[in-house]
């Protein structure tokens, strides 16, 4: 969107910061739920998912997917959306009132802490088989091993750049941080920056400074080894060199990408979730390219986004295996190579996925980057969001004058205290 964003911000539109649910209302909500069964009578060729497709595009999509699997199941699907910050709040109250949807899809980063809790359903317990996928989607929608979340199709970031711009200061490509550096440098010129990203207070910008944290050997559990230290101190740089707008602490990824259309900034950090907008400007000649690593040869590690279907327990045995069915038509093959066409977005199944990359060869280096990518919860889980709030913190406070090595030591101090007993 995300974030996400995450979903990490469909089409790039600015989403409210979602509040950090506490796992214990959690653990009581859903277990109440799913030890009581439904309170409410349902229509039994009635079945609902659970979305944030709130975007007129996006809901059509989905719309028009669910028909197409309802059809082929002999059921009616139909879709409630919400805004993306209020899945989790919403399903946690219908959870309470015993209520819950048939399927539910999470922001993958926000699966961790539902099933967790106890609430979510193994998917390979309805026959969904993982067998086509890559490992490191299949991560993405599990938690502690065991395979939760279905994925039609994920995201990352990649390098964006305008190619006219690039070809008149003479320039290549940038593929390390010394040539990232250099090339930002060089375009920055009058009102126009070189780079622009996001190091907003928010899920965007953790979103956005996991490649330079990963690609440099960091890692969320030690916030303040010399490896993160020395990324964010990358970003100072960048800062300091004039490259980057001081307003960055404060941009979302849309608004990176306003700037980038607007001709204020050469080169962007962003994802495919805003090639629909991008294409609206006949005139910006755009390319993309893997995100710089530190030192040529490293590998580029971005982070996966995107959502995830679930099956929540409901106490019903019949719905539960019909809606593992209703997931393994939408997370489909087929399904899922229409959904990605149409979003821009990576299909998750491999097959698929070589088809996409046919079909979009002007995005075949996004490909090559989910290729690398891994998921934000795959090793803190439901511990997530305290890194990803101690984390923004730090980047407000580092590039607005303190430390890079004081900001990520009380960074460090605030994951550790929120993850107290959360860690897989």
């Amino acid at each position: 969107m995300t974030a996400h964003p995450p979903v990490a911000a469909q089409r790039g539109r600015r989403r409210p910061r979602r509040a950090v649910t506490s796992f214990a209302a959690v653990a009581a909500l859903v277990a109440g739920a799913a030890l009581t069964g439904c309170a409410q009578q349902r229509d039994s060729d009635v079945y609902t998912v659970m979305n944030s497709s709130t975007d007129e595009s996006y809901h059509r999509w989905d719309a028009e997917a669910m028909a197409r699997c309802g059809t082929q199941l002999g059921i009616r699907i139909e879709q409630q959306s919400v805004p993306a910050a209020q899945v989790m709040t919403k399903a946690l109250r219908m959870a309470s009132s015993k209520s819950l949807p048939d399927i539910v899809q999470f922001d993958a980063s926000e699966m961790p802490t539902f099933a967790e809790a106890g609430g979510l359903v193994d998917l390979r317990t309805l026959g969904l088989e993982t067998d086509e996928i890559p490992r490191g989607i299949v991560e993405f929608g599990s938690y502690r091993g065991t395979y939760y979340g279905a994925a039609r199709s994920v995201n990352t970031l990649a390098l964006f750049y305008n190619k006219d711009t690039l070809d008149r200061a003479g320039l290549k490509i940038p593929a390390t941080w010394d040539e990232l550096r250099d090339t930002a440098k060089q375009l920055t010129e009058g009102k126009r920056y070189g780079l622009a990203l996001s190091a907003g207070g928010a899920e965007d910008g953790v979103f956005q400074f996991t490649p330079f944290m990963w690609s440099n050997g960091g890692d969320e559990t030690e916030l303040d080894s010399p490896q993160v230290v020395e990324a964010l101190d990358y970003w100072k740089a960048l800062l300091q060199d004039g490259s980057l707008s001081r307003s960055t602490v404060n941009w979302t990824q849309a608004d990176v990408n306003d700037q980038f259309m607007a001709g204020n900034a050469a080169m962007m950090i962003n994802g495919p979730w805003q090639v629909e907008t991008l294409n609206t400007d006949e005139s910006l000649h755009w390319g993309i390219a893997q995100i710089p690593v530190p030192q040529a040869g490293d590998a580029s590690v971005g982070p996966l986004g995107g959502a995830v279907l679930t099956v929540p327990k409901t106490g019903d045995e019949d719905r539960r295996r019909t809606a593992g069915r209703i997931v393994a038509c939408l997370a489909g093959e087929k399904e899922q190579l229409t959904y990605a066409l149409n979003s821009w977005m990576v299909p998750a199944n491999e097959k698929a996925a070589a088809v996409w990359r046919d079909r979009v060869p002007e995005l075949d280096a996004l490909a090559d980057q989910v290729a690398e990518a891994r998921s934000r919860t795959g090793r803190l889980g439901a511990g997530w969001p305290s890194v990803s709030l101690a984390l923004q913190s730090a980047f407000q406070s580092a590039l607005t004058g303190r430390s890079s090595e004081a900001a990520l030591k009380r960074a460090q101090q605030r994951a550790t205290s929120g993850n107290r007993g959360t860690r897989p």
